[in-house]
């Protein structure tokens, strides 16, 4: 005979309720994420924002970016499947201005927790010297410059985006960063809030040896493939000369060669510096007619294994050594 119990309907709610519960703890969901590691799920558009994110978050946060090593981060285009990845992600750190394909899809992520590094500091405008000599760390440009800046099709009138390259803004936008895990994550604010600081400090330590690295130089004026080491050349009182814009794989016109040739005898330039990522040919052309060396100087958008170091703070002081070489420290 078959005995047929009868389960109240209170009773079955509350089994379905307790099976969700604990399903939800076996997969290891937690506030800080929606990954199965229970971890802050961090997506950066390239490099740089990766670096903040792993260094602040450290054992707290799974970070990933859109850009993988040795992809140029101004031509990336976005796939599918990355637009899914960044749609489910708990944080997306970006920078605005500087890859339009990850602004467009982040603008259509929904995704609660956004950060744009370009709001966390001052952006400026950079011609193709970044230095101007009336500013020593203040702000203001030339007209001149100004325009010239714009017609590189940066940022918000041109303002030049590569602002990791100077270790005090990049500081700013750390600060910045750290406040959105702590935001994104309130359980874990007091780690982010230490990890920040060391960050920070280790910062402050590399713009020390910049500083006093490169004071007393017999050049100040370098040659670089693109236009990216604006703020770098600004804040210690460096000339850049870019043989392209802000983007590396603009052309130079035979005027721009020509000048730049006349601004290497000049200004006692040694080396023609070229980059890891984009082509070195206009770098070596450049070079050749000129009688010049050449050598790495790494805008850091990027780490592959031709990096001279395998991070940003080993590679920032591979570019610190390669500058003083060029420029004639002393």
């Amino acid at each position: 005979m078959n005995v047929r119990r009868l389960i109240p309907a209170a009773a079955l709610a509350g089994a379905v309720a307790l099976g969700a519960t604990a399903l939800t703890a076996c997969s290891g969901a937690s506030a800080a994420g929606g990954a199965g590691d229970g971890k802050l799920q961090v997506m950066a558009s390239f490099y740089p924002m990766q670096f903040l994110a792993e260094q602040i978050g450290k054992d707290h946060v799974k970070a990933a970016t859109l850009t993988k090593p040795g992809v140029e981060p101004h031509d990336l285009e976005i796939t599918p499947k990355q637009t899914g990845q960044l749609g489910e992600s708990d944080v997306v750190l970006y920078l605005k201005g500087l890859q339009p394909a990850v602004d467009k899809a982040v603008a259509q992520s929904g995704v609660k927790h956004v950060v744009d590094a370009a709001t966390l500091t001052k952006l400026e405008v950079h011609g193709s010297s970044g230095h101007d000599h009336a500013h020593e760390g203040e702000e203001g440009h030339s007209e001149g410059e100004a325009a010239e800046g714009h017609a590189h099709g940066h940022g918000e009138a041109g303002e030049d985006p590569h602002i990791w390259l100077d270790p005090v803004k990049y500081a700013e936008v750390a600060k910045g960063v750290g406040a959105a895990l702590e935001k994104a994550d309130p359980e874990h604010a007091a780690d982010y809030r230490k990890n920040t600081d060391e960050l920070v400090g280790k910062l402050t330590a590399l713009d020390a040896e910049f500083k006093d690295g490169l004071k007393n130089t017999a050049s100040k004026t370098f040659i670089t493939t693109h236009s990216a080491f604006g703020y770098l050349a600004e804040r210690y009182g460096l000339d850049q000369e870019g043989i392209s814009g802000v983007d590396p794989e603009s052309e130079p016109s035979p005027a721009r060669m020509k000048e730049l040739q006349a601004v290497a005898k000049k200004d006692n330039v040694s080396t023609v510096f070229f980059e890891t990522l984009a082509s070195d040919k206009t770098a070596r052309t450049l070079a050749t007619d000129t009688g010049l060396k050449t050598d790495v100087l790494d805008p850091l958008e990027g780490i592959t294994d031709k990096s001279q170091g395998a991070d940003y703070l080993e590679v920032m002081r591979s570019n610190l050594k390669n500058l003083q070489k060029a420029l004639g420290s002393k």
